[in-house]
């Protein structure tokens, strides 16, 4: 399951995508979508790394994020344990 579509709705958006431009143009379009894709990840990191310079330049602490997300997973991994151990015996009865 992709973004919440399972295969038969990905199946049914492929078939009108093939009847609407055609299965020679399908390629091209392929092509034209991976280079968008390529272009807006480039960009995205051309910013991330402006954006960290900057932060640098003027004397941010850049590592203060990356402890916090170290953070945040840590408590969600024992909240997910606390889950699992709550709800361990119920999905065996069943």
């Amino acid at each position: 399951m992709f973004l919440f579509i399972s295969g038969a709705e990905i199946f049914i958006i492929l078939v009108i995508v093939v009847m609407l431009f055609g299965a020679d143009k399908l390629p091209e379009l392929a092509r034209g979508l991976g280079k968008g894709m390529q272009q807006l990840k480039n960009a995205t990191n051309e910013v991330k790394k402006e954006i960290s310079e900057g932060a640098k330049k003027q004397g941010i602490d850049t590592d203060l994020t990356k402890d916090i997300q170290k953070d945040i997973k840590n408590i969600k991994n024992k909240v997910q344990d606390n889950i699992d151990d709550l709800t361990g015996p119920i999905k065996r009865n069943f």
